[in-house]
């Protein structure tokens, strides 16, 4: 009997490729974590950079003024606001531009990053990304030691953060498509996908462990950044070492050589009858030659990346992209502006000792239920066939929890758990399908040919495309809040557009969720 760990024998018994595949699903999975881990800061120190000491228990409206009937301390809080965060009126403006100038320039760049992806070696273009992440992300927590006041400052931080912030996506979901084929691609990319969770919660959580009482007088939130951008550094210097980003870089097959081998044999018959004669081999040169390299690029070397243009012919692209523009500006809004408004509206009927900790912390839940959201829509779509379907019963019921939560999820405190954990898992999951599993099945969609190059393009412009919903909901959240209305009437506003825009997003998929439904009939009547 071998004295072997049962570890190690148990890796023994796996194929080679079986072993890569571990490698690449565990270190896609902790690259993307610090990518989420390194953007999660800004969310939480708002609420530092602005304290806020007072708040309004009631207000009154009386023509165009509005008077504040009642005021009230938080408790143990101190109104250290760093400038130029401190004025009463601007803070929400200022706040705004940081959220939007990160997220322009994180939609600019995943246009961009899709097509040098393509022709980069992806080791060396995630490395350099999260390297350059790390210390865009430190340079903000920077401006607190270097006692940097200047507002252009923080938004040039934020664009050119963004920019490099979208190196992650088309990396790891390119990687992740060249090493796992379609069999249950839904069920392994939504568990692999609890990494968007997992760094907004464990961001979160560092974040908030740096704004305790404490660390007022050791640094304070300027490590809230520091910790994040060293982790996503070390992340780099492990990918740099380790990543394979393509079966054949360690010459193993692809996953995709059965779609070429069948691409071939329906081919074949069409091949010979072009070489019987001159004429025919000219009429159907073009057929001949997509043939016959097809056949030759049983790697990714040497395969032309696909155009924007033909990567928006892929039917379904186009749909699923407008999808997420809603769905991630439902997402990110909640991830921006969600910390503020449990502050707000939970102090009214809680005693929360630490407001800004409490409220970065019970925002993370949002991210727990995304984690188990995620993997039922994953799961569902695997088993139904039908991502958009999937995608539209999510939509809808996440319509009504929305309005719950809005109603009752300020309390209690166990209303607020409950609600919150029930709100992500609804809100996210669709997010979450569409830019893992639907993206890696459009990108390797059969009218490709199995061109492996495509895939980073196709992912860039769905979550490039979503990327621009998340960077005006925020935006759009940030000019409401700056108004003079009641902050009741702000949070109607503001859950109504987030309401909206699931439906909208549900608009989107109609076509689809119509062809879907069509094909599960077809196989009801085949099957009896």
């Amino acid at each position: 009997m071998s004295k072997a760990p049962i570890l190690i024998l148990a890796l023994q018994r796996t194929s080679t490729s079986t072993r890569y595949k571990a490698l690449i699903w565990l270190l896609t999975f902790f690259t993307y974590t610090s990518y989420h881990l390194s953007r999660r800061p800004i969310t939480i120190v708002k609420n530092a950079l602005h304290k806020n000491c007072i708040f309004n228990i009631s207000m009154t409206a009386l023509g165009n003024e509005t008077y504040m009937n009642e005021t009230k301390q938080f408790p143990a809080c101190n109104d250290t606001s760093w400038i130029p965060f401190d004025h009463a009126h601007p803070y929400q403006d200022y706040f705004g531009a940081l959220d939007v100038s990160y997220l322009a320039g994180y939609a600019v760049g995943m246009f961009f990053s899709g097509h040098i992806a393509e022709r980069m070696n992806l080791r060396y273009f995630l490395s350099s990304g999260m390297m350059l992440s790390g210390l865009l992300t430190m340079a903000f927590g920077f401006g607190y030691s270097w006692n940097i006041h200047s507002l252009v400052y923080f938004i040039i931080v934020q664009i050119v953060c963004g920019l490099v912030q979208s190196t992650g996506w088309p990396g790891v979901v390119t990687c992740m498509g060249n090493w796992f084929g379609k069999g249950r691609r839904g069920v392994i990319m939504a568990i692999w996908n609890a990494h968007t969770s997992l760094g907004n919660i464990l961001g979160g959580l560092i974040a908030a462990l740096f704004l305790k009482p404490y660390w007022e007088a050791h640094g304070y939130w300027m490590w809230s950044f520091f910790y994040p951008g060293l982790i996503i550094m070390v992340m780099g210097i492990i990918v740099f070492l380790l990543l394979v980003p393509h079966p054949s870089d360690v010459n193993l097959p692809s996953t995709d050589s059965s779609q070429r081998r069948n691409f071939q044999q329906e081919t074949a018959p069409l091949i010979n009858d072009t070489e019987a004669t001159s004429d025919e081999e000219e009429a159907s040169g073009s057929l001949l030659q997509s043939s016959r390299s097809n056949r030759s690029s049983l790697s990714s070397e040497g395969e032309k990346a696909i155009s924007f243009i033909n990567a928006l012919k892929i039917p379904g692209v186009v749909e699923f992209a407008l999808c997420l523009f809603f769905a991630k500006l439902v997402s990110y809004t909640f991830l921006y502006w969600l910390p503020e408004y449990i502050k707000q509206e939970m102090t009214e009927h809680v005693t929360l000792d630490d407001p800004d900790s409490t409220a970065g912390l019970l925002s993370t839940l949002v991210d727990v239920g995304g984690i188990f959201g995620g993997i039922f829509a994953g799961s569902l779509a695997d088993a139904s066939k039908s991502s958009a379907l999937t995608c539209s019963i999510m939509l809808v019921l996440s319509i009504p929890m929305m309005v719950l939560y809005k109603i009752f999820g300020s309390l209690s405190m166990s209303n607020a758990v409950g609600l919150l954990l029930a709100t992500g898992f609804l809100v996210n999951g669709p997010y979450c399908l569409i830019t893992t599993s639907v993206s890696a099945d459009l990108g390797t969609h059969p009218s490709l040919s199995s061109n492996a190059k495509a895939l980073a393009t196709v992912t860039a412009i769905i979550d490039g495309t979503g990327s621009i919903g998340a960077a005006i909901g925020p935006g759009i959240t940030a000019i409401i809040e700056g108004t003079n209305k009641l902050t009741a009437v702000k949070m109607d506003i503001i859950f109504g557009i987030l309401i909206g825009s699931n439906i909208f997003a549900l608009a989107m998929l109609s076509r689809l969720i119509y062809k879907e439904v069509r094909e599960i009939r077809q196989r009801r009547r085949f099957s009896s």
